[in-house]
């Protein structure tokens, strides 16, 4: 049975949109060029089901941001990219010509960045347009294995978690990439989302 029926997926990805948007505008300013920021879907999985599609079982590494909320709902949002298109990323926003190696001393500050402005970004849309408040944590970086990562969201909150799965597009000075924003959830939150989400379609007259 589907955790998310087709209206409160649709409202999701409207709000995470929302916050893409929002994201995509903070980091046009900094890198002083068009940037195009979506989230074309959104999906519930158990935290034990991440699949290739979302971790591909490469001999590369990915780099990601993880933040810590907390409110109605706590959970742990983890920014995903491959550690090139990682470097890649960073070498757009410093708008230079140096080689991914020279780049690599600022992966960690440009990466931390990115993902605060993203993750921020995203959550305060939900925190607006579900009327709740949401306190985060501060950003942490690790560049970890698919083996490793999907070990510790199998791990994270035991057998009755949830991960709700963001498709990222990103482009910066006209690349496009791409990358997962995952979000862990224990079953007790992701029902107090889900209720949050059907509030919100009452609202709106969609419920």
């Amino acid at each position: 049975m589907s955790i998310l029926n087709e209206i409160e997926r649709d409202a999701l990805t409207e709000i995470f949109n929302v916050g893409a948007g929002r994201a995509a505008q903070s980091l046009s300013e900094i890198v002083g060029d068009e940037v195009r920021l979506s989230v074309p879907s959104v999906e519930v999985l158990r935290s034990g089901a991440i699949d290739e599609q979302v971790l591909p079982r490469t001999r590369g590494r990915f780099a990601t941001v993880s933040q810590n909320f907390d409110g109605p709902f706590d959970a742990e949002a983890v920014l995903l990219f491959t550690e090139d298109r990682a470097l890649s990323i960073v070498r757009d926003m410093m708008g230079s010509q140096m080689s991914l190696d020279e780049l690599a001393e600022f992966e960690r500050e440009a990466m931390c960045e990115l993902g605060n402005i993203i993750l921020n970004a995203c959550l305060s849309a939900m925190a607006d347009m579900l009327e709740i408040t949401l306190n985060s944590s501060l950003p942490q970086y690790l560049v970890s294995s698919p083996d490793d990562i999907s070990a510790r969201l199998a791990s994270a909150q035991g057998d009755e978690s949830y991960v709700l799965v963001l498709h990222i597009d990103l482009v910066i000075e006209k690349h496009q990439t791409d990358g997962h924003l995952i979000f862990l959830l224990s079953s007790s939150s992701l029902h107090a989302l889900v209720e949050h989400v059907q509030r919100y379609l009452g609202k709106i007259g969609l419920a």
